[in-house]
C-alpha cells in the first residue's frame, strides 16, 4: 500500500492523516529523515480495525498499528490525550476518540522539537509550541508540564541533547530535577534504552553531564556517578577527575567511530576508578580489576547486551597493558583476541589511542599484522604434531611472523 492509497482510505472515511515527531523534526533540521510515524484524527479504534483488519498492533495501554506503507513497516497511531493516574510510564490513562485534535496529541509529547506535525497531503506544518524555532536555536524545551508525568522524559531530554548537540533550557532542567524520586522506581531497561540512543549521538558525553547537572546520574548510572571526585595525577590527567577523563575519552572515540560497543567501552574503560579507596588517591593501582567488578554491578542493575558487556570487559582488562606491551608473545595473543571480544581492531585501537594519546607500533599497523598472523593456521602444522602441540606451533609461528613484520616497519 502506498502512502497516497492509505491517505485516500483515511480521508474517504472522515479522517485526517499527519506525519508527526522525529521525521518532521529531521526534515526541519535538513537531515535525511527515515521512519515515518503517522497520526490519524477523526477515527475510532473500531473504524480503523474494520478498515485494516490484518494490521498488527503494539502497546498495552493504547494501540499503535504497524502497517506496510511504501514498502516500509510504519507505525500508525490514533490521536490521543493522556491523564496521569499513577506512577511512571504505566501511570497514564489514554483517551483516543475521534474528537481529539492533532494539537491535543502534540501537547502530550515530551519536547517541542518532537511536538510538530505535517498535514497530508498539503504538507502544512502544525507547530503550536514553536518547536521549529527551538530547533533553529538548538534548544531542548519541554512541551508542557506533562513532561513531569513520565520521569524517563528527563533521560530522553538529555539524550536528545547528546544526539543533536543541543542545550536544554533552564525551566526544562528544573523539571528534570523534579523527576528524581519517581525515576528510582522505573524499570532500568528504560534507562538502558535511552543510554544506547545517546551513545549514537553527536556528543554522547552530554547525556551523562546533563544527568549529573540535574542530580539524576546517581540513580540511573551509579557507576558513572562514582567517578566524580576521584582525583588523578595531574601530570597525566590535566582534565581533572575520572569522570572528566571518561567524558573526554567517550567524545574522542565518538569522533572516530559510530560503533556503540566502542563508545560504551570508552565510557567505562576506567570504571574501576570509581571504587578506588580514598587513601590511594590520586593513584588508581589495580583499577582494571575493580573495573570488571563495577561493570558486573552495572550489569546486575541494568542488564547490558551481551556483546556490549563483553567488549567493555575486554577493554577494561586490557587498556593499560595494551599501550605498554613489548613481549611478542603477549602482543600476538592480544591482537588475536580482539575479534573474540566483539570489537573490531580499529575500534579497540580508537579507545587505546584516545586514552593514552599515542599508539604502539603493533597497534598502529595492527590491521596489516593481523592479516599476516591469520595466514598461520593449524592446517599448516607439521603432521607429527597433535593436540595442544598444534596450538603451541601456531603461536610460535605467529610470533616469528610478528618479529619479521616488526623489523620491516
Amino acid at each position: 500500500m502506498t502512502e497516497a492509497e492509505f491517505l485516500r482510505v483515511i480521508e474517504e472515511n472522515g479522517g485526517k492523516l499527519y506525519i508527526a515527531g522525529g521525521f518532521v523534526r529531521d526534515e526541519i533540521m535538513g537531515k535525511n529523515p527515515h521512519d515515518k510515524d503517522y497520526v490519524i484524527t477523526g477515527f475510532s479504534e473500531e473504524k480503523f480495525s474494520s478498515l485494516f483488519s490484518n494490521t498488527k498492533t503494539t502497546g498495552a495501554k493504547f494501540p499503535v498499528y504497524r502497517l506496510p506503507i511504501d514498502h516500509v513497516l510504519s507505525e500508525v497511531a490514533l490521536a490521543r490525550r493522556e491523564r496521569k493516574a499513577g506512577e511512571g510510564y504505566n501511570g497514564f490513562i489514554p483517551k483516543f476518540t475521534p474528537d481529539i485534535t492533532i494539537e491535543e496529541d502534540l501537547f502530550r509529547r515530551d519536547t517541542t522539537m518532537n511536538s510538530i506535525a505535517k498535514e497530508l497531503p498539503t504538507g502544512r506544518i502544525i507547530d503550536p509550541f514553536n518547536g521549529a524555532n527551538d530547533i533553529k536555536s538548538r534548544i531542548i524545551r519541554a512541551t508542557s508540564e506533562h513532561f513531569l508525568e513520565d520521569p524517563v522524559r528527563a533521560l530522553r531530554a538529555a539524550r536528545q541533547a547528546a544526539e543533536h548537540d543541543f542545550t536544554i533550557e533552564e525551566h526544562t532542567l528544573n523539571m528534570m530535577k523534579k523527576c528524581l524520586d519517581e525515576l528510582q522506581n522505573e524499570p532500568t531497561e528504560r534507562f538502558l534504552a535511552e543510554m544506547m540512543k545517546a551513545l549514537k549521538g553527536k556528543k554522547p558525553s552530554l547525556f551523562f553531564r546533563i544527568l549529573d547537572l540535574t542530580g539524576l546520574l546517581e540513580v540511573t548510572f551509579k557507576e558513572i556517578a562514582d567517578l566524580k571526585g576521584k582525583t588523578q595525577p595531574k601530570e597525566y590527567h590535566p582534565e581533572g577527575d575520572a569522570f572528566e577523563h571518561s567524558m573526554l575519552i567517550l567524545d574522542k572515540v565518538a569522533s572516530k567511530t559510530e560503533s556503540k560497543k566502542a563508545r560504551f567501552a570508552a565510557l567505562v574503560h576506567d570504571l574501576g576508578k570509581g571504587l578506588t579507596p580514598k587513601e590511594m588517591l590520586p593513584h588508581h593501582y589495580g583499577h582494571e580489576k575493580r573495573g570488571l567488578t563495577a561493570l558486573n554491578e552495572m550489569n546486575r542493575r541494568i542488564t547490558l547486551p551481551h556483546d556490549l558487556k563483553k567488549s567493555a570487559g575486554f577493554v577494561i582488562a586490557e587498556h593499560m597493558r595494551a599501550s605498554r606491551m613489548t613481549r611478542p608473545g603477549k602482543i600476538v595473543s592480544l591482537l588475536m583476541s580482539v575479534k573474540k571480544c566483539c570489537l573490531t581492531l580499529d575500534d579497540f585501537t580508537a579507545v587505546i589511542e584516545a586514552d593514552s594519546g599515542e599508539l604502539p607500533m603493533f597497534l598502529k599497523y595492527g590491521g596489516e599484522i593481523v592479516d599476516e598472523l591469520e595466514k598461520v593456521k593449524g592446517i599448516n602444522a607439521p603432521e607429527n604434531l597433535k593436540g595442544k602441540q598444534i596450538g603451541e606451533w601456531i603461536l610460535s609461528e605467529r610470533i616469528r611472523v610478528y618479529k619479521r613484520i616488526l623489523k620491516s616497519l
